[in-house]
């Protein structure tokens, strides 16, 4: 059973690796976020932005796995690479300017008489990340990648 186990994980470690950082990232937000707000946001699961990054993390540990069994002059680590540095600059980058642009017009829409617009949720402001969080994120995955 337990040979079973091993041998499917090491058969699928490309998919289940990066989604176990993943979930490992986004749970420590959750229970963070918990022991912060002594609220119980199931959401934060699933959002995007906060500390450390979830989306670097899991491009680099798949990054980082590629480089060891492949090498770094393969097609499929440059590939690997290059789309890590994409995702990473989306996360400190566009996302966390949509995430101010967020911000400013929640505050926009609830200034008393600058606009008759009914609203019925706010805009989600924390969309990216700082590039300290991106950082620390890449910096997981590398390690994880490392240790599979």
């Amino acid at each position: 059973m337990i040979k079973g186990i091993i041998e499917f994980i090491q058969l699928y470690k490309y998919i289940i690796v990066p989604f176990l950082v993943w979930f490992g990232i986004q749970s420590f937000k959750l229970i963070y976020d918990l022991v912060v707000t002594k609220k119980f946001n199931f959401k934060r699961i699933l959002q995007a932005g906060g500390m450390p990054s979830s989306h670097s993390a899991v491009v680099i540990s798949l990054t980082t796995m590629i480089a060891k069994a492949e090498g770094i002059t393969s097609p499929l680590f440059g590939i690997s690479l290059i789309f890590s540095f994409i995702v990473m600059y989306d996360a400190a980058g566009i996302r966390r300017a949509a995430g101010k642009q967020a911000k400013l017009l929640n505050k926009i829409i609830e200034t008393p008489g600058l606009t008759n617009l009914e609203v019925q949720e706010r805009l989600v402001e924390v969309l990216g990340h700082t590039p300290v969080q991106v950082f620390v994120g890449a910096l997981i995955g590398l390690i994880v990648g490392l240790i599979i």
